[in-house]
C-alpha cells in the first residue's frame, strides 16, 4: 500500500501557435477575467526557444524535487477587458522596488526551486501586470493540472520582473500559491529570503505562510508588528508562544497575559499553546460556538494542537484550508483523508501521497479491514486477479459517486486509483470500464499505460465508449484513435444538450492541440454555437505571451482563463486559446493532460 511509485516523465513537443479560425456566435458562461485585466507594453520578440525534451528524456513538466510531489511527473472573453490605464492602474496596487539593504545575506535574485520552465519563464513582462493578475485571481481554478502547471511556474526561481521589487515578487507569488492550497510551496518561498530584507507584504505572507503550515515558530524570528487577532494585538501572544516554544515558560507567563471575556477562540487557542510547553493555565477550554468564521490564526493555532476545527466551519470556508489541512503533521492520518481528497482534485496532492497517505490509516488501525476505503484500496493495488481489482476499484468509485463529496471527490477517486488503473491489462473483456480506467490512469498522468487501451475504447459503443474516445483523443502523446469531423460529430449529437460543454470544449482541446483542422474545427464549432480564434483582450495577451516565449507568463494567463470552481464555468473560446498557447510554447504535455481532465470532469 505505502509503495511510491514514480510516475514516467512525458515526453515534450513544440508547435505553432493556431489563430486562424473564422469568427463564429456564442453565448453563456461569461468571461472570467479579472476587473481592470490587462496588458504589459509590448515587448521585442525573444528568437530563441528552449530545448525541449525528446522521448524518453525527462520532460520539462517533471515536478521539482524540493516541492511536495503533484504527480507528474462555451464563451467568449469581453473585448472590453483592457483598460488603457493598466499601467497607472497596476502601479498604484503594487510597493514601487525598495533598495538592497546592506545587511543582506542571500540573494534575491532568484528564489524559488529549480526553474521547471526556465529561469526566463516571465522573460521581460511588466511586473504590474503580472502582479495585477496574481493578485487578483480567484481561487480555486477549474482544473488540477492547470493548478499543478501554475505551482510549478510560481515556485520557481525567476527574477523579479520589471517593476516589481525583488521582495514582492517573492510575496506575490508566495501569496497566490497560498490561496492555491500551495502552503508548502509558499513557505520554500517565504524561507528563501532572509527576516531582515522583508517587505511589509513579504512579511505578511511569511506569517499567513507560518499559520498555513500549522508551525507557530515560524512566526518567531519576525520583528514584533501591529498586527491583530479577533481585535487584539497578535504579538503578545506570539511572544508568549515562542517564549514557551524555546522552554522559557517564566516569560510565557508573564507574556500571554488574559484574553478578552468574550473571545472563546483566538487567545484561548495561544493560551493551549503555552500550556503545552509546559506554561500558562491548564483549564483552558476553545469553544468553536459562535465562531463566525474560520480565519489563519485559528487554522494555524488549531491544526497545530492537534484540535479537529469543526465541518461546518471548514464547509463555510475558502477551499484553500482544505489544501492546508491535508498535510497539518499534527492530525492523525485519518482525519487528514477527507481534506486530502479535495486537496488531491485541486492539484495540490498527488496519487502517489493519496495512496501513501490511506496506507498510514491502515497502520494507524493496526487491522487490515478490508471494507474499509484503504482496505479496498489495497485490493485494487493487490487483489488475486484483474476482476478483483477491478471489483475494489468499483466499491471506491461508487461509493464517492453515491457520496455527498460532489464531482471534485469523484474525480479524487480516480485520482486514488491511478496506478491501481496503470496494472490492470487491456482486453475486450473489459471494455465496460474503458472509460473510468483511461481517465483514472490519466488523472495521474499515466498516458502510456492509458494508451494501451486505445483498441478497447474504439471498439466500444454508447456513452462510455464516447467518453473513453474523447479523453484518449485529447490525453494521448499521439493521436491513438481515429479523429476526425465525423467521429467529432457523432461524439457531439450523442452528447446532447446536456453535454454542450464537454463538446464545445473536445473541439477547442483538438483544435488547440492541431488533431482538428481549421475548417472542420470552424464547421462543428458553428454547429454548437461556439467561437473560436476570434480577437479578444484574453487571447491577445496569451499571444503577446507566446511570442515573447513566456512560458510562466502563458501558465498564470491559462490559470486566468480557468477561474471557476468547475468545469461547467471555463469559456470554451478561451479554452481553446490557452490550450493553443501551451503547445506554441513548447507544453504540449501540460495542454494535454488539461484537456483529458476537462473529458474527465465534465
Amino acid at each position: 500500500m505505502r509503495r511510491r511509485i514514480k510516475l514516467g516523465a512525458l515526453a515534450a513537443g513544440a508547435a505553432a501557435f493556431v489563430v486562424a479560425l473564422p469568427v463564429l456566435g456564442q453565448d453563456a458562461p461569461q468571461s472570467l477575467l479579472p476587473p481592470g485585466f490587462g496588458a504589459p507594453s509590448p515587448k521585442a520578440e525573444k528568437p530563441a526557444a528552449p530545448t525541449l525534451a525528446g522521448p524518453g528524456q525527462a520532460a520539462p513538466g517533471a515536478a521539482p524535487a524540493a516541492v511536495p510531489s503533484a504527480d507528474e511527473a462555451v464563451a467568449e472573453s469581453s473585448p472590453t477587458l483592457l483598460p488603457s490605464d493598466i499601467a497607472k492602474l497596476a502601479a498604484a496596487e503594487v510597493t514601487p522596488p525598495a533598495e538592497m539593504p546592506d545587511a543582506a545575506k542571500r540573494s534575491l535574485a532568484l528564489v524559488g526551486t529549480n526553474p521547471v520552465y526556465g529561469s526566463d519563464a516571465f522573460g521581460d513582462a511588466d511586473g504590474r501586470y503580472l502582479a495585477t493578475l496574481m493578485r487578483r485571481m480567484q481561487a480555486p481554478i477549474a482544473s488540477r493540472w492547470a493548478e499543478i502547471m501554475l505551482r510549478r511556474a510560481l515556485v520557481g526561481a525567476t527574477p523579479a520582473p520589471p517593476g516589481e521589487s525583488e521582495t514582492d515578487w517573492v510575496a506575490d507569488r508566495a501569496a497566490l500559491l497560498l490561496r492555491l492550497g500551495e502552503a508548502d510551496a509558499a513557505r520554500i518561498l517565504v524561507q528563501g529570503v532572509d527576516v531582515e530584507r522583508f517587505s511589509p507584504r513579504l512579511r505578511r505572507v511569511a506569517i499567513e505562510s507560518a499559520l498555513a503550515t500549522s508551525d507557530p515558530q515560524g512566526l518567531c524570528p519576525l520583528p514584533d508588528g501591529d498586527e491583530q487577532v479577533g481585535g487584539q494585538p497578535a504579538w503578545p501572544m506570539i511572544r508568549a508562544i515562542c517564549a514557551t516554544l524555546a522552554g522559557d515558560t517564566a516569560t510565557a507567563n508573564a507574556t500571554i497575559g488574559r484574553g478578552p471575556p468574550n473571545d472563546s477562540i483566538d487567545h484561548p487557542l495561544a493560551e493551549r499553546l503555552v500550556a503545552a510547553g509546559g506554561g500558562g493555565r491548564r483549564d483552558i477550554q476553545v469553544d468553536w460556538t459562535g465562531v463566525d468564521a474560520l480565519t489563519d490564526w485559528r487554522f494555524g493555532l488549531a491544526s497545530a494542537l492537534g484540535i479537529a476545527i469543526p465541518q461546518t466551519m471548514l464547509d463555510g470556508a475558502p477551499v484553500w484550508y482544505e489544501g492546508w489541512l491535508a498535510r497539518a503533521p499534527m492530525l492523525s492520518a485519518s482525519d487528514r483523508i477527507g481534506p486530502a481528497r479535495i486537496a488531491a482534485a485541486l492539484g495540490v496532492i498527488s496519487s502517489e501521497d493519496l495512496v501513501d497517505l490511506y496506507g498510514r490509516v491502515m497502520d494507524e488501525a493496526g487491522d487490515e479491514d478490508t471494507d474499509s476505503p484503504a482496505g479496498r484500496l489495497r485490493a485494487a493495488y493487490r487483489g488475486d486477479d484483474d476482476d478483483a481489482r477491478l471489483s475494489a476499484m468499483h466499491a471506491l468509485w461508487d461509493a464517492a459517486s453515491n457520496g455527498n463529496g460532489g464531482e471534485r471527490d469523484r474525480y479524487a477517486a480516480s485520482i486514488l486509483t491511478a496506478r491501481a488503473a496503470a496494472g490492470i491489462t487491456p482486453s475486450s473483456d473489459q471494455k465496460d470500464d474503458v472509460a473510468p480506467l483511461v481517465a483514472s490512469m490519466l488523472a495521474a498522468g499515466l498516458d502510456i499505460q492509458a494508451e494501451r487501451w486505445a483498441s478497447v475504447a474504439e471498439a466500444t459503443s454508447g456513452t462510455d465508449g464516447d467518453r473513453a474516445w474523447a479523453i484518449l483523443a485529447v490525453g494521448a502523446r499521439r493521436p491513438v484513435v481515429a479523429i476526425d469531423a465525423a467521429r467529432v460529430r457523432k461524439f457531439a449529437d450523442r452528447a446532447g444538450a446536456s453535454g454542450v460543454q464537454r463538446s464545445a470544449l473536445l473541439i477547442s482541446a483538438l483544435a488547440g492541440l492541431g488533431r482538428l483542422n481549421d475548417a472542420d474545427a470552424a464547421k462543428l464549432a458553428k454547429r454548437l454555437g461556439v467561437t473560436l480564434g476570434q480577437s479578444s483582450a484574453y487571447g491577445n495577451a496569451l499571444r503577446r505571451a507566446v511570442s515573447a516565449h513566456q512560458r510562466g507568463t502563458v501558465a498564470l494567463l491559462a490559470a486566468v482563463g480557468m477561474q471557476s470552481s468547475t468545469w461547467t464555468g471555463v469559456p470554451a473560446g478561451d479554452f481553446y486559446q490557452m490550450i493553443s498557447a501551451l503547445r506554441a510554447v513548447g507544453m504540449e504535455n501540460e495542454a494535454r493532460m488539461i484537456s483529458a481532465e476537462a473529458m474527465t470532469r465534465l
